[in-house]
C-alpha cells in the first residue's frame, strides 16, 4: 500500500489557475496535482467522495440520511455512471479526486491518483459536502484560519459520540477542529448555521475530552492541531465519518477520497447557503 505526499498549493497556483474549477479537474485528471485542495477554486463547492457496489447503496443513503452533520448528501449518481451531471457537466468521478482511498472487506489497502482499474459496472457515487465551503464563508468575514496562513487544513478527531446505524453501517463521529478566540467563535458559529449542506454549525465547542478527543492524536496525522492559550477549540462534524462506518460495515469493494483531497466542482458555495 503507499500514500502519496500532498504537494504544495503554492506549487499549484504558479503553473495553473486555481480559481477555475474546470481548469483545476483537469489538472488533478492529468496527474499533475495530487494534493490538498484547500483553496482552489475559491467560491466552488468541493465534496467528500464515497463510492460503493449497488448493492450496499440502499444502506449508505440511509446512513447519510439519519447521520445529515457528517454525511450532508449533496449529489448521488446512477448505477455504474462516472458522471455527476448536478455537480459539473465536465466531471468523471475516476480521475477527478487527487487521491482515492481504497478499501477492501473494509480495510484500507491503497491510495491511487486514478481508479480505472477498479471502476464497475455496480459502482454508485456519493458526494457529501465539505467544510472547506464554510471556511471561505468564515474568511469573508473576517474570521482568521491560522492553518490556511500555514498551508495547512483543519486537524481531524475521532470522538467517541456514536452515529446512528444504518443497516451496517456505523461507527463513530469524525470532526475537524478549528482554533478561536472566543469572540470568533461566536461569529463562527453564526456563520456555519448557514450552511446545513457543508456541516453546519460546530457539534462541540471547548473541553475537547468530553467527547473523547486529545488533540496530539489526530486521525491519520492530518492537520493543524495548535490552540493557543487565548482560544478555545471547536469541532464540526467532519466528511471522514463514512470512512469508519465503511471499515465497520466491510463492503467487498468502497473508494473514497483521501483526507482533504476533494472533488471539486462548479457548483457555487452561496448556492448552499440559507438566509
Amino acid at each position: 500500500m503507499s500514500r502519496a505526499a500532498p504537494q504544495s498549493s503554492e506549487l499549484w497556483s504558479k503553473s495553473w489557475d486555481r480559481s477555475d474549477p474546470r481548469a483545476s479537474r483537469q489538472a488533478i485528471r492529468g496527474g499533475a496535482y495530487t494534493g490538498y485542495t484547500a483553496g482552489i477554486a475559491p467560491g466552488f463547492v468541493q465534496a467528500n467522495i464515497c463510492i460503493l457496489p449497488a448493492k450496499w447503496a440502499e444502506d449508505f443513503l440511509l446512513y447519510c440520511q439519519r447521520n445529515p452533520r457528517p454525511c450532508p448528501l449533496i449529489a448521488r449518481s446512477d448505477v455504474g455512471d462516472p458522471r455527476l451531471p448536478t455537480l459539473s457537466d465536465d466531471l468523471d468521478i475516476r480521475t477527478d479526486v487527487p487521491r482515492y482511498h481504497i478499501f477492501r472487506d473494509g480495510t484500507f489497502v491503497e491510495e491511487v491518483t486514478d481508479i480505472h482499474s477498479y471502476w464497475r459496472d455496480d459502482l454508485v457515487t456519493f458526494a457529501l459536502g465539505c467544510s472547506f465551503s464554510f471556511e471561505e464563508a468564515l474568511q469573508e468575514a473576517g474570521v482568521r484560519l491560522k492553518f490556511l496562513e500555514r498551508n495547512n487544513v483543519a486537524a481531524v478527531y475521532v470522538t467517541n459520540v456514536d452515529t446512528v446505524p444504518a443497516g451496517p453501517f456505523k461507527g463513530p463521529l469524525v470532526v475537524t477542529m478549528r482554533a478561536f478566540t472566543p469572540a470568533d467563535a461566536i461569529r463562527a458559529v453564526q456563520i456555519t448555521s448557514r450552511f446545513p449542506n457543508v456541516h453546519g454549525a460546530p457539534v462541540h465547542l471547548g473541553t475537547p475530552g468530553s467527547i473523547g478527543v486529545d488533540l496530539s492524536r489526530r486521525y491519520l496525522d492530518v492537520g493543524d492541531p495548535e490552540v493557543a492559550d487565548d482560544e478555545l477549540p471547536v469541532f464540526w462534524a467532519c466528511g471522514l465519518t463514512p470512512q469508519l462506518a465503511v471499515k465497520n460495515a466491510r463492503p467487498p469493494l468502497c473508494i473514497t477520497h483521501a483526507a482533504s483531497s476533494m472533488l471539486i466542482t462548479d457548483l457555487r458555495n452561496a448556492s448552499l447557503a440559507v438566509l
